[in-house]
């Protein structure tokens, strides 16, 4: 066995509950205010649902490109392939790697920063406190993923027991109060859909995607699943379908209790949501919960984000230093360490409400678009048998998808789209010198 080779131990029920421990996190009880204030009215369902249907066409690039290529490192081996792996796909590949050591930390952080947020509901915190709290969580985290994949993998399913617990008991605590049908009944109260409820989606969508990204962390992994052709695309779909109807079902039992202009002030809106319901100690026991699993989140997210320098160090696109694996545990622990250290700095410093905008914004052009632009270019020149998964009425879906994102990345803001076509250009810059010194494509000289 190869000194950088990782081992196939994932199993479908391990992935899907990697991905689904990533996908809600702290993000849906932050946002579920937000994305209220910015719809403001009963019609905020939509926007969740709306997040959802750009979920689940994404996932159709994201399957077809996993199924073919399950590697480690996800989108670095697929815009490699996508775009030439000796041509313009080593460009769009380590500008995807530039992005993700800084994006991914982003990601880390965000949740980190989360956690302490909500964590102030059971005790009062400075600011100081709240950053040293974001941090600490970082570090624990990292303490936690440093061993072998199966133990991970053993770890990730007892969390998302007590992510399924939490959700569980919201939706079970609205149902119980005997008006969950109601935000239903009003959904459509004072709708219109014109020119203005589109544009008021678009900027909410920005806040429910957020809460959706993490359904392809399985393709991070791809080295490590067992049966991949199946398996990927398969936990994808599972863990957007499974994600959707408990986010969806929570929304509407907390505004069944809480009404949504109610709802959309509130700071800590699901333990505000509990103290009505069942009193003081009940909110502070699933506040708890929350906290908990926004810690899976945070979890989930670095193991995948780790395998990526990681790849592209293994396939000589990084520095060396990344591919090195514990010499036991198996695990690209200094991709892991890099990345730690990097998101417990950001945890100190940013805010939350920033971060989601500018990891939206950072990894849109980057991953999102350019990989479903380079699968259309890719089926049109590889045959069909070398696609496990293909997606219905191709290219349809890869279209929609690049449609969607695009909309996204507007209403992220201009300071948020300037940020990221800054890190693109620096990106681009620091690649073209290493290819100049490297002899790489565009520079490559042909024997």
């Amino acid at each position: 066995m190869s000194e950088t080779s990782l081992q196939r131990r994932l199993s479908l029920l391990q992935a899907t509950a990697i991905n689904m421990t990533d996908m809600v996190g702290i993000g849906p009880f932050i946002t579920l205010p937000m994305v209220i204030g910015m719809m403001n009215g009963p019609y905020f369902l939509y926007a969740w649902l709306a997040g959802a249907v750009l979920s689940m066409v994404d996932a159709m690039v994201w399957s077809e490109l996993g199924a073919a290529f399950p590697r480690a490192g996800g989108s670095y081996n697929f815009l490699k392939e996508t775009y030439g792996k000796d041509k313009g796909g080593r460009f769009m590949s380590f500008l995807f790697v530039w992005q993700t050591m800084i994006q991914a930390p982003l990601v880390i952080a965000s949740a980190a920063i989360g956690f302490a947020s909500y964590f102030s509901y059971l005790v009062p915190l400075s600011n100081i406190q709240s950053k040293l709290i974001s941090g600490g969580v970082v570090i624990g985290i990292i303490a936690l993923l440093y061993r072998k994949i199966e133990d991970i993998g053993k770890i990730s399913v007892l969390l998302w027991g007590a992510v399924l617990l939490t959700m569980f008991w919201i939706i079970g605590g609205g149902i119980a109060h005997g008006n969950f049908m109601e935000p239903i009944k009003h959904i459509n109260d004072g709708l219109n859909v014109n020119y203005g409820f589109v544009t008021l989606i678009g900027f909410a969508s920005v806040k429910s995607v957020y809460s959706y990204l993490g359904y392809y962390n399985v393709c991070h992994l791809g080295e490590e699943i067992i049966n991949p052709s199946r398996n990927i695309p398969r936990s994808m779909f599972m863990s957007i379908a499974g994600i959707a109807v408990l986010y969806l079902a929570m929304n509407i039992s907390v505004v069944s209790v809480v009404p949504w202009h109610q709802a959309k002030d509130s700071q800590f809106v699901i333990s505000d949501f509990m103290q009505q319901l069942a009193g003081h100690t009940a909110a502070k026991i699933v506040t708890c919960l929350i906290l908990l699993v926004a810690f899976a989140s945070v979890f989930s997210a670095t193991l995948g984000y780790s395998r990526i320098p990681y790849a592209a160090a293994a396939d000589g696109a990084f520095f060396k230093v990344f591919a090195k694996l514990h010499p036991t545990g198996r695990f690209p622990y200094v991709s892991l360490l890099v990345l730690g250290c990097i998101a417990f700095v950001f945890s100190l410093l940013f805010k939350l409400s920033d971060v989601i905008s500018a990891i939206l914004a950072m990894r849109i052009l980057i991953q999102f678009i350019s990989q479903a632009f380079g699968l259309i270019l890719l089926r049109r020149k590889r045959a069909a048998s070398e696609f496990p998964y293909k997606m219905p009425l191709f290219p349809l879906p890869a279209v929609l998808a690049i449609i969607m994102w695009a909309g996204i990345l507007v209403s992220t803001g201009q300071k948020m789209v300037l940020g990221g076509l800054i890190a693109i250009a620096t990106g681009t810059v620091v690649y073209f010198i290493k290819a100049k010194v490297n002899k790489e494509w565009p520079f490559k000289i042909n024997s």
